[in-house]
């Protein structure tokens, strides 16, 4: 079964963890931020922040758009957070502005997905909007309708529209207003039913040209009659083909070209638990069938591919794992050095992996970084159940018993050990498996995965194990053995023998080793307290993203200019395997996003990674005068709903907005100081020039002229104004009103625009009544998080730097401004996470102290015995910070993780001395000290085996430098270090603990009376 639903499981980064998120926006063309802030995205927001179960709320306002993120609880519904949205839209619609040119609308996103694969599509010959028209009517709606594509996103977006531009001077020659030449655009192109002849034999559909769907005709178009002559668009103005919105651009670079090439960006988005694979792959698949539909002279390149990191990744994984199954095979050889005692623990690691996977796909888990991990780390200890069967059965085997003899007996004495060691083990799990929040939905995959392999390891072990060695295990004592099999031997018996002098010595000096024991709880403690803490490990996913930040003024040619310099320094860089940028599209003017994939890992200069490359370009960018663009490295693992320019986000908010305008960029200034943080920026603009204008409403008034009149024909000269919308088989596209693009640049124009005054229907010049100058600013950008107005400071660590530095860091900046108590400061996303994944972090180690201890002490029926078990525990600690701290890595969540893993492990050796001393103290009347000293002499092997097993499990993880490996190393130097140190010292401390609580028991014991040690604790 495992082998045929291995290559049936999806394949992913991560485990499917679904956000609850959804994005609503809407559009107002010409609409300032502030307008759109307050008639839109306010009354939007007042009934969203009724929905049940609304975790967080973020709006971002520009010019002409509103964005607003909804954030869910991790446990609703996201379809029936849809419904919600969708009902308070409805309720909002009364209060939003009636010339909204669409109700708003909204969709079901994951904040955390990343493009799974990116398309350029360009033509030499053919404009960009027929480009466009065929990549969105063609390209785009097929990609959309293979299974597992989400959606497909258009950047740089030039969707075919007629705009219809009108020169000021000549209507206002000719008495004509610009809101009564959008009238007549409106109804001079109309797409609606004009019924049927149903005559006796034949029925005749009506059919007329009612619509216009070039721009040739409406030069033709009448909007008026002057002197009895009829005036047509062509008489006061122009009507072109051209985008919908002139301020959108995008292009796009493969390595290997000399030159960029103009056009759209199609980012194609996964489903939830598709196969990543299989989806990219029909996708490419589909494209030679779908350009038959597209002029030959339309090209398309595929500018990024997650895939190819996501396989790298996979494969390395199942590589270490491999590579983990041989060591721990070696293990077993060298330990026993017989074929058929390697071969019947070795058969254990394939029935447990494939018998996990078979699991995995009925719970419909996927084949992702952390689950192969999990498989990887499990194979160190799902043997040790096996090793431990055969090894005992093996010794009776030594001793004389016949096979089968040896077996009833050896499984007799050690199955209650097995099933401790393995219920102990699953029971670390428990807080794993019951974590809340982002890193619990993360881990659970990965905690039943472990736990999964376990079980049926600890099912292995109890029965084919036995069986097997019952019929092949021969007693090989007397065997006459090569130089090899007694060179090994040699080894084993001096080290057994320096094990036993060493132990003799701890036994004479038990006060000392109890003092060493207290010590290292004491460093374990003081170790966590001193250990950088992060979240999760930067990783290299090859795929960069930018966010580029230009003065606010800026025009939008020379934003394009700017970027173009910028994407310039990408085409020289040697590890840039190509890029797609676009600037617009419902962004704020100055900014500008790129997606940027890298050559794979092993192809790049220098073996450069990510962080490498992105300190390289920084400097580069630097040299670029006028605009920045910010990188950051698109993370498998990312939190939270928040666009930001950088990885990490800290948000401000106040009711006060001229407030919090005055406090933000003080502490933006203190944190820029700070070392350690990079990239620090804000989403702070509120320095954009402004035309500020002032009506003179007494004067207007005396012409009949009222603000709506006015606004009305600002809005059709400069505000791309829809006038009316055309239809197609594919597509709808909309006819735009403006102005002269010449005329749009300059604020004199504004000299030209003349109204008709109702009174005496005579055309009075706008500079009648109103007064203007540009000596103002106002805000390019206005952003709300719930309902309040709010400022988010985003930045980047500095090299080497861990997240829980800058975060502290960051705290006492803020403290040390005396800011007003209004203003409310908060960590959002990944640096969010952290704080809560922080203040956890001890809890779930106490979690898992506490579920082992119970199901220890509930297997012994004893209070004592299970802290003898867990004194084994404190020096594993120790080891693990100590390594990490050792090789720079930070206590990450997968350090935390590697702990847990080290609490189920390293107590086994503890069971298996506890074990063999009560057995020996029960059976055969030993005291306390003869039997633990003799628990620890035979199980010594044994416990090696195991804990070599788990160790050389590790170790690949810890020394891999493979795609993704950013993940795996943390939890296997975690667990390395934690499986040496506290082999170390175990197998000395916990027979001094033994004795030491044992004679505490006894001494309570005789304080009650006759009582048992045990019924004495209970009392």
């Amino acid at each position: 079964m495992g082998l045929v639903c291995f290559p049936l499981l999806p394949v992913a980064p991560i485990p499917q963890v679904d956000f609850p998120t959804i994005n609503v926006w809407a559009n107002l063309p010409g609409a300032d931020p502030a307008t759109m802030a307050s008639s839109v995205a306010q009354p939007l927001e007042y009934q969203f922040a009724e929905i049940p179960g609304l975790a967080q709320m973020t709006s971002t306002s520009v010019l002409g758009s509103t964005n607003i993120a909804l954030q869910f609880d991790l446990d609703r519904n996201i379809d029936g957070a849809a419904g919600d949205v969708q009902q308070a839209i409805t309720s909002a619609a009364g209060q939003l502005p009636k010339n909204l040119p669409a109700p708003p609308a909204y969709r079901k996103v994951n904040p955390a997905d990343a493009p799974i694969a990116i398309f350029g599509v360009h033509s030499d010959v053919l404009p960009a909007i027929t480009v466009d028209d065929y990549a969105e009517t063609v390209l785009a709606q097929q990609m959309s309708q293979i299974p597992g594509v989400a959606q497909v996103v258009v950047g740089g977006q030039q969707k075919p529209a007629v705009r219809v531009q009108i020169d000021p001077a000549k209507i206002a020659a000719l008495g004509i207003e610009l809101p009564d030449i959008a009238n007549v655009i409106q109804i001079a192109t109309v797409d609606t039913p004009e019924g049927s002849i149903n005559g006796d034999e034949r029925n005749y559909a009506i059919y007329d040209n009612d619509q216009l769907t070039k721009a040739a005709p409406w030069n033709d178009v009448i909007i008026a009659y002057h002197n009895g002559a009829p005036v047509r668009i062509r008489d006061v103005g122009v009507a072109v083909d051209g985008p919908q919105n002139s301020m959108s651009v995008g292009w796009q670079w493969v390595h290997g070209w000399k030159h960029y090439k103009d056009g759209v960006i199609l980012m194609v988005f996964k489903q939830p638990g598709v196969n990543v694979l299989d989806t990219v792959n029909a996708v490419k698949a589909l494209l030679p069938h779908a350009m038959l539909s597209v002029p030959k002279s339309v090209q398309v390149d595929q500018i990024g591919d997650r895939t190819v990191t996501i396989k790298s990744s996979l494969h390395d994984v199942e590589r270490t794992l491999l590579i983990t199954v041989c060591l721990v095979v070696m293990v077993i050889f060298l330990f026993l050095r017989n074929a058929w005692a390697t071969i019947i623990p070795g058969i254990t690691v394939p029935l447990a992996l494939l018998s996990t996977c078979a699991l995995a796909y009925l719970l419909n888990f996927s084949l992702d970084n952390l689950s192969l991990m999990a498989l990887t780390i499990a194979v160190g200890f799902v043997v040790d159940d096996a090793i431990v069967m055969l090894e005992n059965i093996y010794r009776h085997v030594e001793a004389g018993l016949s096979p089968l003899q040896a077996t009833l007996k050896g499984a007799g004495e050690i199955g209650f050990t097995i099933m401790s060691i393995s219920i102990s083990l699953i029971a670390v799990l428990i807080p794993l498996l019951l974590m809340g929040g982002i890193i619990g939905r993360l881990f659970r995959e990965f905690a039943i995965v472990v736990a999964m392999t376990i079980a049926v390891s600890a099912f292995v072990a109890l029965t084919l194990s036995p069986t097997m060695a019952a019929q092949f295990v021969r007693n090989e004592k007397n065997v006459q053995h090569g130089v090899f099999y007694r060179t090994i031997e040699r080894f084993l018996d001096s080290l057994i023998g320096a094990y036993e002098r060493g132990l003799d010595f701890v036994l004479r000096h038990q006060r000392p080793t109890l003092y060493v024991f207290f010590a290292t709880m004491a460093l374990s403690v003081a170790l966590y307290v001193l250990i950088p803490k992060g979240f999760f490990p930067e990783e290299d996913t090859s795929l960069l993203e930018g966010q580029t930040d230009a003065p606010q003024d800026i025009g939008f040619p020379e934003m394009v200019q700017r970027m173009h310099l910028l994407t310039h320094v990408l085409q020289q860089d040697p590890d840039v395997s190509g890029y797609a940028t676009f600037v617009g599209g419902g962004k704020p003017m100055n900014q500008a996003h790129a997606y940027i994939p890298l050559l794979p890992r092993d192809e790049r200069k220098d073996g450069a990674n990510a962080t490498q490359i992105v300190a390289r370009l920084r400097k580069q960018f630097a040299k670029v005068p006028g605009a920045t663009m910010y990188l950051q490295s698109r993370q498998d693992i990312q939190v939270g709903g928040r666009l930001a320019r950088t990885e990490y986000q800290y948000t401000l908010q106040d009711i006060d907005l001229e407030e919090l305008d005055t406090w933000a960029p003080k502490l933006l200034a203190k944190m820029q100081a700070l070392r350690q943080l990079r990239d620090v920026n804000t989403d702070q603009e509120s320095d954009a020039t402004e035309l500020k204008m002032v009506i003179n409403r007494d004067t207007a008034a005396r012409f009949g002229i009222q603000p709506e009149q006015i606004n009305a024909t600002l809005a059709d000269a400069f505000g791309q104004a829809i006038a009316a919308q055309y239809y197609t088989q594919l597509n709808s596209y909309f006819v735009v009103e403006e102005i002269t693009p010449s005329l749009q640049k300059q604020p004199d124009t504004l000299q030209r625009i003349y109204l008709k005054s109702p009174v005496t229907g005579t055309m009075v010049p706008l500079s009648t009544f109103v007064h203007y100058d540009t000596n103002h600013t106002t805000f390019l950008t206005i952003n709300h998080q719930g309902q309040f107005p709010s400022v988010t400071l985003s930045f980047n660590l500095a090299p080497g730097v861990a997240l829980g530095d800058a975060v502290d860091a960051i705290q006492r900046a803020e403290a040390g401004m005396g800011m007003p108590g209004t203003i409310s400061g908060s960590f959002q996303g990944t640096a969010q996470a952290f704080q809560s994944s922080l203040k956890t972090e001890p809890l779930l180690i106490l979690a898992a102290l506490v579920c082992v201890y119970i199901i220890l002490g509930v297997l012994y029926e004893s209070y004592i015995h299970p802290l003898t078990i867990l004194s084994t525990l404190p020096s594993a600690g120790v080891g693990g910070l100590l390594f990490l701290m050792l090789f720079h890595f930070d206590l990450s969540v997968l350090g935390i993780v590697g702990i847990l893993l080290l609490i189920g492990i390293v107590k086994k050796n503890g069971i298996m001395m506890v074990d063999f001393a009560l057995t020996a103290e029960r059976d055969e009347g030993l005291d306390s000290r003869a039997a633990i000293r003799r628990a620890c002499l035979l199980r010594f092997r044994p416990i090696m085996m195991t804990t070599m097993a788990a160790l050389l499990g590790a170790l690949p993880l810890a020394l891999g430098h493979g795609t993704g490996s950013e993940l795996r190393q943390p939890m296997g130097v975690t667990m390395v270090g934690g499986l040496i140190v506290s082999q170390a010292m175990t197998l000395f401390t916990t027979p001094v603990v033994y004795l030491y609580l044992d004679r505490w028991a006894n001494r309570y014991h005789k304080k009650a009376h006759g009582n048992t040690p045990e019924e004495a604790m209970a009392a």
